[in-house]
């Protein structure tokens, strides 16, 4: 039998509005009989959820933060808004995770000031399972960290194993840096000085991974950093969309293709099931104190639904507790090694 698990849900996230929100809620509760949620938004919007459906606490805010405000000024300005709120509840330990498909600047921002860092942790990542062809690939970053420093993608590479680990299954997640080729010696001086940075100290370090490859399953990790690894994420994304229009176009151009598109209709809704975002519902932030989902503000109520269950699953795996006893005993390592 699972855990039973506490996560805290941003009623306001997402572009469509709160509905689809409680659809996905509604979703995941039913899918998992060990969930409670606590629901964070408005009292119209919450309360007579909550109070139709079990294992739903409502949390009544009275501030939104809009896509479009400067996320650590909001967090900052709005503590009665329902994504500060989610988070303090995992701060405060009444939640183990917090969703929200709400502005991602705000969630990052929110994560890190008000449920914290991990002890050691140098910049929480932002991670994405992405649908490589034997196995899926976590990329980090893909956000949080515009500019980075060669010594966060060694940390972010610990905390991905981590979460390949316990979340995905695999055992010695092999680990790639997202490069211009394969060859040690490619690259600016930033790829350089991490590629021997991550050879001296992650042993899972399989070299450099090049955009080519990146869902080809060589590596279960690829770390970069944050502005390369969402602009990589959305063309992803950006591709999948565009072949799946080519795609429906063809079989329908004519009656041939489309008995053809009969015949592999079951087919095909798998294929699109594999490369879609909602499959996981959102990203991880890798290096806070608690389990922490941002989903896409696009989301409709399946990816709301796989966020929320996606969010128990890492509560359930504690990986924010492994990644900070990793964390703490490399750090201790180090510290020995330099004689301290």
């Amino acid at each position: 039998m699972a855990e039973q698990v506490t996560i805290a849900v941003d009623a306001m996230g997402g572009d469509a509005g709160p509905s689809v929100v409680l659809d996905g809620t509604a979703q995941a509760l039913a899918a998992d009989p060990n969930l409670t949620v606590i629901l964070c938004g408005p009292a119209e919007e919450v309360e007579p959820f909550a109070a139709s459906h079990e294992r739903c606490i409502a949390r009544a805010t009275t501030q939104v933060i809009e896509m479009g405000e400067h996320p650590a000024n909001a967090v900052r300005q709005k503590k009665d808004s329902s994504i500060v709120v989610g988070c303090r509840l995992v701060k405060e330990e009444s939640a183990q995770g917090f969703f929200s498909a709400g502005s991602t600047g705000a969630c990052l921002a929110a994560a890190t000031l008000v449920m914290g860092r991990v002890k050691g942790v140098k910049r929480p990542a932002l991670s994405q399972v992405l649908p490589s062809y034997d196995r899926p690939t976590l990329l980090m970053d893909v956000g949080a960290n515009a500019d980075c420093k060669p010594e966060y993608l060694v940390q972010f590479a610990q905390m991905g194993t981590v979460y390949m680990e316990k979340i995905m299954g695999v055992e010695n997640p092999r680990v790639g840096l997202l490069n211009i080729g394969e060859e040690e010696t490619k690259g600016d001086i930033f790829a350089q000085e991490t590629f021997e940075l991550l050879r001296a100290q992650i042993p899972q370090f399989a070299g450099n991974c090049e955009g080519g490859n990146l869902i080809a399953g060589d590596f279960d990790v690829v770390v970069t950093d944050g502005f390369t690894g969402n602009v990589t994420l959305k063309t992803i994304e950006g591709t999948a969309k565009v072949l799946f229009k080519y795609l429906k176009d063809a079989f329908y151009s004519s009656a041939k293709t489309k008995v053809g598109a009969v015949l592999v209709k079951s087919e095909l809704a798998e294929l699109k099931k594999k490369v879609s975002p909602d499959t996981y519902g959102g990203g991880a932030l890798l290096g806070v104190k608690g389990a922490c989902v941002v989903g896409h503000g696009s989301s409709n109520a399946t990816a709301i639904k796989n966020g929320i269950l996606f969010t128990a699953t890492t509560a359930r795996s504690h990986v924010p507790e492994i990644i900070a006893e990793k964390v703490a005993a490399v750090s201790a390592a180090a510290s020995v090694a330099a004689g301290e």
